[in-house]
C-alpha cells in the first residue's frame, strides 16, 4: 500500500469518526455514552429505541442494551427535534452525513419508535463487480436488508464519475446514497445527485434525469414498483448504463415478484406444438422469459465481501424457467484486494427439472449399490430417507456432516441459498443431489437412482475413459470439428460428458446400445 493510499485511509477514518459523532450527539447523553463505552473495535451499525424499551446498540456480531432504564417520550422526542423533519417515507438525516433515522409512528401518528443507522461510505467496496460496471453494462444488485447494497452503490458511483470519467446522476430518493442536506456527500465523487421528494415519484424523477441531464449512467436505489421497472426499461432502451439495487435475495425472488419480474425480462405461458413438447421432454405449456432484461448482469450481494454473479440475465433466466439450476460466478474479495473467483458447473446430462437435478462437481458419481451409502440429507427428512432405504435395500445410513458422507441430498430450496453444508460438499467433490421437494416420491426417485448407477465398472476402465476424453478435447483445441470417443456405458459416458462440461466443450451422446458413445464438438 503507498504512502498516498495510507493517508487517504487515515482521513477515511477520521471522516467516519466526526460523522459518528455527529450522529451520537443526537442521543440522549445516557445513550451515547453507554454506546461510546460498548464499541471497542466492534462495527456500530444502528442505535435502535422503542418507547418503553430498553434502548438496543446493535453490532456486527451482537446486540446489547445500553441502559437498564427505559426509552421515554421525552427521549423520542429529544432525537426527532435534532435530527429534523421526517419525509414522506418517514426517515431523516444529518446534513453532510450518510446516517439515516427511521420513525415508528402509531395509529395518530405520533413517533413511538426510532432506527438510528449508520451509513458508512467503504472505498473499495465495489471491487467485487468494478469489472463489470466498468465494462458499460448495466448491473441490478440484490440481497438481503443491511448486507451493503446501497454501501456498493454508493462506491459504484464514485468509481464511475472519478474513475471512469463518466458523467453519473444519482436518483437519490430518501438522501441514503449521498446524505441529507443539498450539498452531496464526498463518498459519491464527482457524481451528481437528483433529490426526490416523494419515494411515489421516483419513476418520475428517474426519467427527469435521463431527459434534462445528458447522463452517461444513472444509478437507482431501492426499486420497488412497477413504474420505476418500465421507467427503468425506457432508460436502458435510450442506451444509459444503469446501476440499480431492487428488493429480492435472489434472481429467483425476482422472477416470482410481478411487480419488479420485468426487470430481468418478466415471464409468460406459452403453448408449445406437439413436436418441440416432446423435443424439450416437458409438457406442452411452459413458461418463457417475455422480453429481453432491462439488466445486463445481475450481483446477489450474499455479505460484505461475497457476491454471486450472472454475467448473462437473459441466458439465467432461461435456464431457470426451463427448471435448471442457476449456475452463478462466486466472487469472494479478500483483504488484500485480490478477487477470488469459483465458478460451479452445472452437469450436461441431469435428469429434467420436473423430477430431479443432480449436481457432482468433481468427477462421476458415488457408485455406492450393494454397500452401505453413507447420506447426509440437508432439507430433506432423515427418517424417511432411513425407511425407503431400507426398503430399497440399499442399507442407507445418515450421516451429520458432508465430509463423512458418501453423497449428499438437498431440496432445489435448499440448494438455491446456497449454505454452506452445501458449499463445503461441493468444495469435497462429493456428489450433491438436488430434489424438487422434500416428498416420498422424490426421495424414492433419488435412491432409484442409486440403485441404477453401474457398478460394474472398474476404477482403470473409468480412469482410462477420462483420459481419452481429455485427448479428444485436446484434439479439439488443435482445429479437429468433432472428436468421436469409444463406445461406453451409460455411467462412463456421464463422466466423460462433465469432463468436456468442465472444459467448456458441448458433447453428445450417438449411437444405439451397446455401441452408444460421446462426442465431443468444437462449439
Amino acid at each position: 500500500m503507498t504512502a498516498r493510499q495510507d493517508a487517504s485511509n487515515e482521513d477515511s477514518v477520521a471522516d467516519f469518526e466526526r460523522e459518528l459523532a455527529m450522529l451520537l450527539d443526537c442521543l440522549p447523553q445516557r445513550f451515547a455514552d453507554a454506546v461510546a463505552r460498548e464499541q471497542g473495535d466492534d462495527d456500530l451499525l444502528e442505535v435502535v429505541l422503542d418507547l418503553g424499551r430498553l434502548p438496543e446498540a446493535r453490532f456486527a456480531e451482537r446486540a446489547v442494551a445500553l441502559t437498564d432504564d427505559e426509552v421515554t417520550e421525552a427521549d423520542l422526542e429529544h432525537v426527532t427535534v435534532l435530527v429534523g423533519e421526517f419525509g414522506g417515507d418517514n426517515r431523516a438525516g444529518l446534513e453532510r452525513t450518510l446516517h439515516r433515522i427511521s420513525a415508528i409512528r402509531n395509529r395518530s401518528g405520533a413517533v413511538v419508535g426510532l432506527t438510528c443507522r449508520v451509513g458508512r461510505a467503504v472505498h473499495g467496496s465495489a471491487g467485487a463487480i468494478e469489472d463489470i460496471i466498468l465494462s458499460g453494462k448495466s448491473v441490478l444488485l440484490v440481497g438481503r436488508p443491511g448486507v451493503g447494497k446501497t454501501t456498493m452503490l454508493r462506491e459504484t458511483a464514485r468509481v464511475l464519475a472519478d474513475r471512469a470519467d463518466k458523467r453519473v446522476i444519482i436518483v437519490d430518493t430518501s438522501n441514503e446514497i449521498a446524505g441529507d442536506g443539498d450539498i452531496p456527500h464526498p463518498a459519491i465523487g464527482r457524481a451528481r445527485r437528483l433529490q426526490v421528494a416523494m419515494p411515489s415519484r421516483q419513476h418520475a424523477v428517474m426519467i427527469e434525469a435521463v431527459e434534462n441531464h445528458m447522463p452517461e449512467v444513472i444509478i437507482i436505489d431501492e426499486m420497488g414498483t412497477e413504474a420505476e421497472a418500465l421507467a427503468a426499461r425506457t432508460i436502458a432502451e435510450r442506451g444509459v448504463q444503469l446501476i440499480a439495487t431492487a428488493h429480492g435475495n435472489t434472481l429467483e425472488n425476482l422472477l416470482a415478484n410481478p411487480t419488479l419480474a420485468d426487470l430481468v425480462g418478466g415471464v409468460h405461458t406459452v403453448t408449445l406444438s406437439d413436436e418441440e413438447a416432446r423435443r424439450r421432454r416437458t409438457q406442452k405449456t411452459v413458461l418463457e422469459r417475455r422480453a429481453p432484461p432491462t439488466f445486463d448482469a445481475l450481483a446477489e450481494i450474499q455479505s460484505w465481501a461475497c457476491v454471486a454473479v450472472h454475467h448473462d440475465v437473459a441466458q439465467t433466466v432461461d435456464r431457470v424457467l426451463r427448471g435448471q439450476t442457476a449456475m452463478p460466478e462466486i466472487r469472494t474479495l479478500m483483504p488484500d484486494g485480490a478477487i477470488e473467483r469459483s465458478h460451479a458447473i452445472a452437469p450436461k446430462n441431469a435428469p429434467p427439472a420436473s423430477t430431479m437435478h443432480v449436481r457432482e462437481p468433481n468427477g462421476e458419481a458415488s457408485r455406492q449399490a450393494n454397500r452401505t451409502l453413507r447420506v447426509f440429507p440437508f432439507g430433506v427428512s432423515t427418517d424417511r430417507l432411513a425407511s425407503e432405504g431400507r426398503m430399497s435395500g440399499l442399507g442407507v445410513v445418515t450421516v451429520d456432516a458432508p465430509d463423512s458422507a458418501d453423497v449428499v441430498v438437498t431440496t432445489k430450496a435448499h440448494y438455491r441459498r446456497r449454505p454452506q453444508p452445501i458449499l463445503a460438499a461441493e468444495g469435497l467433490g462429493k456428489p450433491v443431489y438436488v430434489l424438487r421437494r422434500n416428498t416420498l416420491d422424490q426421495i424414492r426417485y433419488f435412491l432409484r437412482s442409486l440403485a441404477d448407477l453401474d457398478t460394474t465398472t472398474d476404477d482403470a476402465t473409468v480412469a482410462a475413459a477420462v483420459s481419452e476424453a481429455e485427448a479428444g478435447i485436446e484434439r479439439i483445441s488443435r482445429g479437429e470439428h468433432s472428436v468421436e470417443l469409444a463406445p461406453q456405458s451409460a455411467f462412463v459416458r456421464r463422466i466423460q460428458h462433465r469432463v468436456a462440461e468442465r472444459a467448456r466443450r458441448r458433447s453428445v451422446s450417438v449411437g444405439r446400445e451397446p455401441e452408444r458413445r460421446v462426442t465431443i464438438l468444437d462449439s
